[in-house]
């Protein structure tokens, strides 16, 4: 059995049907208010943050896919993050089920570098700092050697369905309602944005190859980097719509965090939007050259697609 926990985010959505369509039948989906994604799937309504909900969830599995997330919130996450992993992680070693962690960013240094599977953390901010406790904690656990652990870690995504990221807050969704797009501090950096079906295919990928384990993994990404003006347009394009937007300055954030709790929580995470973000996934590549990567323009056609048949256009 391959059990997702936190399985109601769009990540975990993608997961469970990656799992279905080419690994197993037998799938439990994890999460305080569970739904099916397949007819077949199992479900299991727990909280992490308790220890014995989270054995109970986790109990008879083989393969565990820590996929929670949370509101962008930094005491929130202080408060539960950790618990949450810790929980998963104890729960996975006693049912002696291997671990896969999905992670993101945040704990990379916010500069133009080029970030590897060997880049060393740099936090910025709580948020950045609460992720890179919690990835030194999986790391340890894979030291530790008791279960098999790996680490899946993705950039900023854009995708279909409910995926929720700035590109698709600030850009796609304006476009859908309408709305005139708006790009972070800058226009002219390279981004780098993965695909989100893409990073849940990669993500089940790793977990069913067994040499994938004991190492880390960055999720691969289209190798045509765009800048923010380059993706906008061609989403306009792909969208028909006018290649029209705006750039929201950093003192125009810092105005609306003074009266916007949403606006202050994301602050800390500015930084990478002053810089070309060049998140590398040779490594993937290499190992899984079959792995077909998504392009922008594909990526944008399918949203257009889902969008024209759900008739919100």
């Amino acid at each position: 059995m391959q059990t997702i926990l936190g399985a109601s985010g769009q990540i975990a959505r993608e997961l469970a049907r990656e799992l279905k369509r080419n690994y197993t039948d037998d799938l439990r989906l994890v999460s305080r208010h569970p739904q099916k994604v397949n007819d077949s799937d199992m479900t299991c309504a727990a909280d992490l943050l308790d220890a014995q909900q989270t054995r109970n969830a986790v109990k008879g599995s083989d393969t565990v896919y820590f996929a929670a997330g949370l509101p962008p919130d930094s005491a929130l996450w202080e408060r539960q993050f950790p618990t949450m992993l810790k929980n998963a992680l104890e729960a996975a070693r006693m049912a002696g089920a291997k671990f896969v962690y999905f992670d993101n960013t945040y704990m990379y240094p916010q500069s133009n570098t080029p970030q590897t599977e060997e880049t060393r953390f740099a936090p910025r901010g709580r948020k950045g700092k609460v992720r890179a406790a919690m990835a030194d904690r999986v790391l340890d656990e894979m030291k530790r050697a008791e279960i098999p652990v790996l680490i899946g870690r993705a950039p900023e995504f854009y995708g279909p369905g409910k995926t929720q990221s700035f590109t698709n807050a600030l850009i796609l969704d304006k476009l859908k309602s309408g709305k005139r797009p708006r790009v972070p501090l800058r226009d002219d950096n390279l981004r780098t944005l993965i695909w989100t079906p893409d990073a849940s295919r990669a993500l089940a990928v790793l977990g069913n190859t067994p040499d994938a384990y004991g190492q880390s993994w960055h999720l691969p990404c289209c190798d045509d980097r765009l800048t923010y003006q380059q993706f906008v347009t061609l989403a306009c394009d792909i969208f028909g719509q006018q290649a029209d937007y705006s750039v929201i300055s950093k003192l125009a954030f810092t105005a609306a965090g003074l009266v916007s709790k949403g606006a202050r929580e994301i602050r800390e995470l500015l930084p990478r939007y002053e810089f070309d973000n060049l998140f590398e996934s040779e490594k993937f590549k290499q190992r899984f050259p079959d792995f077909a990567v998504t392009t922008y323009r594909e990526g944008l056609e399918k949203i257009w697609q889902e969008w024209s048949k759900s008739g919100t256009l």
